[in-house]
């Protein structure tokens, strides 16, 4: 039979949403229609639907549909493109229970303020302060609502803005992940083109605790268990398996072999990603997405491998007294993590049409710009999909390249086991001296079918205790120093000093038929705002994921039909990020309620600056490049439309006095919360690496100062921000540790 497409990992059944009583729901629901709304010619509208259909003007409505069909290269039909106008998320089931996943998985105090909200919404009272209008908002029409939200959107007061950003995000998340009519009528596939299996595939011997009593914790000897399979983890398995150690894996992720990926744009983040892909700092201005699955942030990042700069090398060496940065034998770990996964360089690199706009824009107003190097085997790796898995096998990240060949050395592996804690030794108390002997977690088995999702009912649960010489902590920036806090360590820079490289967005339109979800996902980088302040702070200008919830759920939202039919557009898009190498901080600690990581981190104006400053550099790169019409994610801000398509060679600011003017709107809207949808994607540095225990977390080593026993290799051990994406500094890093624990262990 001939391969169609992988087969992805079904959702489990949508929670009851009883969070929340009837009444809210309804106004949820009622403004989730405003966002994507019912849209009808108003010669057709019935009476009585003013509250479930917003009718727009004929010829107001012939005129912004007729612009979709001379534009796109592929149209979709009449037909489709009047059903995906009439489509609404109160009458998707899909989209509903996306809406009750993503709404429970809200911190409970998140939540408690929503529903304050929602119950004022829902009357008299409350709605006047909250609209203007005594009408309850439900009872509104859906004009009305959609000109509420409009009116949210440039309000003096916080709560307005920020109901504003909470209703149009999860209105075009749900939208975009969930309508099938989208994905046809904008010409996006939901398989990649070109999709096969792989000709080989490594199946992973999960170690399973099925036997034995529940209420007796399962007991596996080794000499060092990793907690965490990624980047880190991934890399410290193959070296100390390679050193002839026991060693042992474990995650609380599950593993996804080829034939599961990609994953749909619905079930993927709820799958592979930190929190089910939901995941905010506490005041709502930051979004951020993490790996949690087997092989972790390597199995979603996209191939990217950028060596640690020269200059962050130098500070970390001089300004965190750490020397080791500045030696050849660093360099080493670099090539190290090189080899073994074929980064490919240079010209192999195939460009995307992205990638080229970058290099080519950046020769014409003479800024630096290179190809980025991928870990792609040697291949090319044509697939914009890793984002939700890579079915190809050609990324060799830690389940396709580390993991397996430390098997091939006798490491084990164990999936679905939450640490709860590192185990001390016995006699702790009596001598003082704390050192890990190993840890204990909770292992939840797959379902009957093997699912990793399956009923509860169907699952075994079970402690297991693990009983190691050598504890390393690979969790990951997020979960790493709650480990540490929830076994007793009380460094009070655990879960400080985070970093975050927070980033805005770009997008623009071209002529061309670009279909952007093709190729690689970031092929080159900018670089000539990286030193912004003399210091090695500034942003780096690259391309972005271009599935249509990883881009358009940040595109500025002006009206349900504008949102519509640009998200139509998607396959003339090219979208872009500016990346600070942020200076200021934040941090992490445990939910109260939940225990689940809680993120402090808000943007600072010095980084914002530097955010801006890079987002001013893309818009002169699409100018540049011959871009109709650029779209910075600013709400408020209006996007610019060329008139004059023929001057494209020099300083656009200088040569065409529209742009000139529009760039200073661009400077003048401050980008800041809750206007722009500020994301992450890298988080570092709440393990600090130090050269004494006053200054940080773990020793140059990675060793935890207040323990023995312990070590810390992930990116939480970053002395502060990369600058690059992290993944090839974390796994040399990694090997760094790994190959002194190795000797350690011989020593012993």
């Amino acid at each position: 039979m001939a391969e169609i497409g992988p087969t992805p990992p079904p959702l489990p059944p949508a929670p009851t949403g009883d969070y929340f009583n009837a009444t809210q729901w309804v106004v949820i629901t009622a403004l989730l229609d405003a966002v994507i709304p019912s849209i009808t010619a108003a010669s057709t509208a019935a009476d009585g639907t003013t509250r479930t259909h917003r009718s727009i003007d004929n010829d107001a409505l012939e005129e912004a549909t007729a612009r979709i069909r001379t534009e796109m290269a592929s149209p979709p039909s009449s037909e489709l493109l009047k059903s995906l106008l009439e489509e609404r998320p109160s009458s998707s089931p899909a989209m509903l229970g996306a809406v009750r996943r993503t709404l429970a998985t809200v911190p409970e105090a998140s939540r408690r303020n929503l529903g304050g909200a929602l119950t004022a919404l829902s009357t008299r009272a409350g709605s006047f302060l909250l609209t203007g209008s005594t009408t309850p908002v439900h009872e509104q029409s859906l004009a009305e609502r959609e000109a509420l939200l409009q009116s949210w959107s440039q309000s003096w007061f916080g709560t307005p803005r920020v109901l504003f950003k909470t209703f149009t995000t999860l209105g075009k998340l749900v939208w975009l992940q969930n309508s099938t009519l989208l994905t046809e009528a904008a010409g996006f596939p939901a398989v990649p083109t070109n999709w096969k299996l792989p000709e080989s595939t490594f199946d992973f011997d999960f170690l399973k605790f099925d036997g034995g009593s529940a209420d007796q914790p399962a007991v596996v000897e080794t000499d060092v268990v990793i907690i965490g399979s990624g980047c880190g983890g991934g890399v410290a398995a193959k070296v100390l398996a390679e050193a002839g150690h026991r060693v042992l894996v474990v995650d609380k992720g599950y593993h996804f072999d080829a034939s599961q990926l990609p994953m749909t744009q619905a079930t993927g983040p709820y799958h592979m990603y930190e929190n089910h892909g939901v995941l905010s700092s506490v005041d709502s201005s930051l979004n951020l997405v993490a790996g949690s699955c087997w092989g972790g942030g390597g199995s979603i990042n996209w191939s990217v491998s950028l060596q640690t700069q020269g200059f962050v090398r130098h500070e970390w060496a001089e300004e965190h007294g750490l020397p080791f940065f500045e030696t050849a034998e660093y360099q080493a770990c670099l090539d190290r993590v090189f080899e073994c996964m074929g980064v490919v360089e240079g010209e192999k690199v195939k460009q995307t049409h992205r990638g080229k706009v970058l290099l080519e824009g950046s020769r014409k107003l003479g800024w630096p710009a290179a190809v980025c190097p991928q870990n792609n085997g040697g291949g090319e790796h044509w697939c914009g999909y890793c984002h939700l898995g890579c079915g190809s096998g050609e990324k060799q990240g830690p389940a396709v390249c580390w993991l397996p060949a430390a098997a091939k050395k006798g490491a084990k592996f164990v999936e679905g086991l939450a640490v709860d804690k590192i185990v001390w030794n016995e006699k702790y108390d009596e001598t003082g001296e704390k050192k890990a002997v190993g840890i204990r977690g909770a292992w939840t088995s797959r379902g009957a079918a093997g699912g990793a999702s399956g009923p509860t009912e169907e699952r075994t649960k079970r402690q297991v205790v693990v009983k190691a010489k050598k504890v390393i902590v690979s969790a990951g920036t997020l979960n790493s120093p709650l480990l540490l806090m929830k076994s007793g360590l009380t460094n009070p820079h655990i879960g400080g000093n985070l970093h975050v490289h927070p980033v805005n967005f770009v997008a623009a339109i071209f002529e061309d038929d670009i279909r952007p979800w093709e190729g690689g996902i970031i092929t080159s980088v900018c670089t000539n705002f990286e030193n912004l302040d003399g210091k090695g702070h500034g942003a780096k200008l690259e391309s972005t994921c271009m599935l249509p919830y990883a881009l358009l759920s940040g595109y500025p939202w002006r009206s349900g039909l504008d949102f519509k039919l640009s998200a139509l557009r998607l396959r003339h898009m090219a979208g872009f990020i500016s990346l600070a190498r942020d200076r200021d901080t934040g941090r992490v600690f445990p939910d109260p309620v939940s225990g689940k990581p809680a993120v402090d981190y808000h943007i600072s104006p010095f980084d914002n600056a530097h955010i801006l400053e890079g987002m001013v550099g893309l818009a002169k790169i699409c100018y540049v490049s011959g871009a109709t019409e650029i779209h910075p994610f600013v709400t408020g801000l209006e996007p610019f439309v060329r008139r004059n398509k023929t001057d494209k060679l020099s300083d656009p600011s200088i040569t065409d006095p529209d742009f000139a003017a529009w760039i200073a709107k661009l400077k003048a809207s401050g980008n800041g919360y809750p206007y722009a949808p500020y994301t992450s994607a890298h988080q570092m540095g709440t393990c600090r690496m130090s050269s004494h225990p006053g200054a940080g977390v773990v020793d140059f080593k990675g060793k935890v100062w207040d323990a023995e026993g312990v070590y810390v290799a992930d990116a939480s051990v970053f002395p502060s921000a990369s600058g690059v994406n992290p993944m090839v500094t974390t796994m040399a890093i990694a090997d760094w540790i790994a190959r002194n624990v190795a000797e350690e262990l011989k020593a012993e």
